[in-house]
């Protein structure tokens, strides 16, 4: 049987322990002098009118103590903090009378030391708490009828004096210590839930990028697509060639239902379907075919190509939609905005990186005015490269973009393949 831990104690535990100390003190002190008073002389005058006194004196202690513990617990709305004083002027008052009569009554001194130093400042307490202690030690030196006060007389009242300012000073650093916990608890909450709104957000807008990723380079291209071929299609059936608007609205066809699948995936949070039927090598040399195809379908020229360098390995599933990614984005560029007449897509495996390469000879551009438009234009366009880099980037990968004006254009992709090899090769030692 394993042994239950015993919780902190902590300050405001402390704290509680001296305030229901105290009280039931006070409690134990009254009711001796309560049964000193009653078991005294028969003769005793005025022994009711102390003793209604003190029964008073007991209500009136409850009531202050009730009223603080139920505003500390939120029962009670209005703050009896206002009432302190006039509550502490009244229960001193009714002891003083009670000693006057008893003075067994006055032990009770020793809990209104510290009501005094909690409550009145500082100074204050200090001096109510030496008259209290002059007082507590003239009503016992007239008890004892002796000429001159003996030293115990004088000694007990002093020393728990003494003593109600240390632990008052004890209790005052204790509730400061209390504070300063609560403060720094709620400084903690509050930060954790400001750290928790900040993790939301940036998972929202992180989720908010892959959105767009997506979106860009599956559905909005093949949207793209499918207006060109359609407008092509059109054209041929104005001029009655019927054999290419067959193939046109093929083709559009065709690209729709590859937008529906994706879209279907996108739903389901899954990666490019073509992947999950096949290898990434034979979707790199379908997707070429493709692109011809469309361009053909539009009235291109454009000649699209495949090549494969290196022995092909078994990629990881982000690495292969990356690739995949970045060579729909780089044809979807070339045939909107090069106007070439050949692409050729070269995917290599050199060991230590996996390569993906973009060629067109094309119309070019300046690589500098990048910067213009990598953040995406005022229409939407434009934020195929930022969303190509994303990918190649959270993959620990580079890209590069090498082109000039009447040059063609060259996006490289660079991926490592050290921990996809070490991946490799402990699944073989298994």
């Amino acid at each position: 049987m394993s042994a239950v831990e015993a919780p902190p104690v902590t300050s405001g535990t402390i704290l509680r322990f001296l305030r229901v100390s105290l009280h039931v003190g006070f409690a134990v002190l009254l009711a001796v002098g309560i049964i000193r008073l009653i078991t005294g002389p028969a003769e005793y005058a005025g022994r009711y009118w102390f003793l209604a006194l003190s029964l008073l004196l007991a209500v009136t202690y409850l009531v202050g103590t009730v009223a603080e513990k139920r505003f500390s617990a939120g029962v009670l709305q209005r703050n009896p903090r206002r009432f302190a004083i006039l509550w502490l002027s009244i229960i001193t008052l009714m002891w003083a009378v009670l000693m006057c009569g008893s003075v067994e009554f006055s032990w009770l001194v020793f809990p209104l030391f510290f009501l005094h130093l909690h409550l009145l400042p500082r100074w204050a307490g200090l001096t109510t708490t030496a008259l209290m202690t002059v007082a507590v030690v003239l009503a016992q030196w007239n008890s004892s009828g002796t000429t001159f006060p003996q030293l115990p007389v004088i000694i007990g009242p002093v020393f728990g004096a003494a003593f109600a300012v240390a632990t008052s000073k004890a209790y005052l650093l204790l509730y400061q210590e209390g504070e300063y916990q609560r403060q720094a608890a709620e400084e903690l909450r509050r930060t954790r839930a400001e750290l928790a709104a900040t993790q939301h957000e940036a998972g929202v807008l992180a989720e908010r990028a892959r959105l767009a990723r997506e979106i860009h380079d599956t559905l909005a291209q093949g949207f793209s697509s499918i207006i060109l071929v359609s407008r092509a299609a059109l054209r041929s059936l104005e001029s009655g060639d019927v054999e290419s608007t067959g193939e046109s609205l093929s083709m559009v066809q065709a690209t729709a239902a590859e937008n529906l699948a994706e879209a279907r995936n996108f739903v389901r949070g899954l990666s490019s379907p073509a992947l999950a039927e096949t290898s990434l090598v034979e979707i790199l040399s379908r997707l070429c075919s493709k692109t011809q195809r469309e361009a053909t379908a539009r009235g291109s020229s454009l000649k699209c190509s495949f090549r494969l360098d290196g022995e092909p390995i078994d990629l990881p599933q982000p690495y292969k939609v990356t690739l995949l990614r970045a060579a729909q984005a780089s044809l979807a560029n070339v045939w909107l905005h090069a106007q070439a007449g050949a692409a050729v897509v070269s995917l290599a495996f050199l060991g230590s990186e996996v390569t993906l390469d973009v060629y067109d000879d094309g119309r070019g551009f300046e690589p500098d005015n990048l910067a213009d438009t990598v953040g995406g234009r005022a229409d939407g366009s434009g934020f195929g490269l930022r969303s190509m880099r994303e990918r190649v980037v959270a993959q620990g990968g580079t890209l590069t973009i090498e082109s000039a004006p009447g040059e063609g254009t060259v996006v490289a992709v660079r991926l490592p393949l050290d921990a996809v090899s070490s991946a490799v090769q402990g699944d073989e030692n298994e």
